[in-house]
C-alpha cells in the first residue's frame, strides 16, 4: 500500500510542477497581460497547483478529479477560445493538459482511496 501511495503523491508533485509552469507561461511566452490567454494560464494553472498541494496533504476524490476537468480543460482551451493559430500557447496547453488528465487519471487507477469511487470497485475482491 505504501508503494500506491508514494506512486500517488509522485503524481501530485508533478502536477503542481505542471500548474505551476502554466500559470508562468505567460511571462514566458510574452502573452499579453491581460488577455484571455494570460487569464487561462493564471486560473488553471493556480487551481492545478493549489489541488496538488492540497492532494499532497490529504487525497480527496473531487480534488483529483477536479484536476483531471482542469486538465482537459487546458488542453483544449485553445481551440474553444480559438487561440490554436498560436503556436506556443496551443502545444503548451495540449501538452501539459494531457499530461495533468493522464496524471489525474493515474492516481485515481492505482491509489486504492480513489480506487473505491470507481463504478464497481465495491465489487473487486
Amino acid at each position: 500500500m505504501a508503494n500506491n501511495s508514494s506512486v500517488k503523491r509522485w503524481q501530485d508533485q508533478v502536477t503542481l510542477l505542471l500548474g505551476l509552469w502554466f500559470f508562468i507561461t505567460p511571462w514566458v511566452f510574452g502573452y499579453p497581460i491581460p488577455s484571455v490567454q494570460a487569464w487561462t494560464a493564471f486560473i488553471s494553472g493556480a487551481v492545478m497547483v493549489l489541488l496538488a498541494a492540497f492532494d499532497l496533504y490529504k487525497t480527496y476524490f473531487w480534488a483529483v478529479m477536479l484536476n483531471l476537468l482542469v486538465g482537459i480543460w487546458v488542453a483544449v482551451s485553445p481551440w474553444v477560445l480559438r487561440m490554436a493559430d498560436n503556436t506556443e500557447l496551443m502545444w503548451n496547453s495540449l501538452i501539459v493538459g494531457i499530461a495533468v488528465a493522464v496524471l489525474a487519471l493515474w492516481a485515481m487507477r492505482t491509489d486504492p482511496e480513489l480506487v473505491k469511487h470507481w463504478p464497481g470497485a465495491g465489487h473487486v475482491t
